[in-house]
């Protein structure tokens, strides 16, 4: 088994054991491998362990990575590209062309783009609302008050899916702190279905703070360093 391998074994263990003392079942939290920086070769020895989904922030990167990939792979299980990363306008049409999702809408500008340039021959776009949560002046995001309003306006485009919201809080000093924040999101979720959304994806909860995060309802967990290691 390799450093990887046993890497994504120990993150289903966790996971396993959280939604286990939260009374959910596994299979209710999603994981996805954060390889930006790593070379394809990382990539192809976690694939080779059965994940499948893959996060990528750093566009022009990621592209090259799946173009590297998909003939190597795809023939024998499937790959799932996520863009988990800022996108700037020049950007748009790249990540419309070899991505299955975004999980940073924060502008009606760049879904509206997005929505455009995305191939007719291709599935939607299945998409998340990046929310920040907690403020921090730093992060992207949509305020939580505007989360709604920018999710209704983006279902309306043609050739994406609005599946939820994705949040990146600023590091939580300890975990009651990390699930006041985690649970906030999980009641802005819970508030957009009431209204009719229909979303079932909320992404939170990275390496140093999944526990919580899965404690408080996350149904997909954003994992990097402790799969690949730390980037240098």
């Amino acid at each position: 088994m390799t450093m990887i391998a046993d890497n994504l074994q120990r993150i289903h263990d966790r996971i396993a054991k959280t939604c286990d003392k939260a009374g959910r079942s596994p299979n209710s939290v999603a994981l996805l491998a954060v390889s930006k920086t790593f070379g394809a070769d990382a990539v192809v020895q976690a694939h080779a362990a059965g994940q499948m989904a893959f996060g990528e922030n750093y566009i022009q990167e990621a592209v090259e990575k799946i173009a590297a990939l998909s003939p190597r792979l795809l023939a024998h299980l499937p790959m799932q590209w996520h863009c988990i990363g800022p996108i700037q306008s020049n950007k748009t049409r790249l990540v419309a062309e070899h991505f299955d999702w975004v999980q940073t809408i924060d502008r009606l500008k760049i879904a509206q783009r997005l929505s455009e340039q995305r191939l007719p021959h291709l599935a939607p776009l299945q998409v998340c609302i990046q929310v920040n949560m907690d403020g921090g002046p730093t992060k992207s995001g949509v305020a939580p008050e505007d989360a709604l309003e920018l999710a209704r306006a983006v279902s309306e485009l043609p050739r994406l899916c609005v599946r939820g919201i994705m949040c990146i809080p600023e590091p939580a000093p300890d975990f009651v702190a990390a699930c006041a924040v985690f649970s906030r999101a999980r009641a802005l979720f819970d508030q957009m279905n009431s209204a009719g959304m229909g979303l079932d994806t909320l992404s939170m909860g990275m390496s140093n703070d999944l526990e919580a995060a899965i404690t408080s309802g996350s149904t997909l967990v954003r994992v990097g360093s402790a799969i690949f290691g730390e980037r240098g």
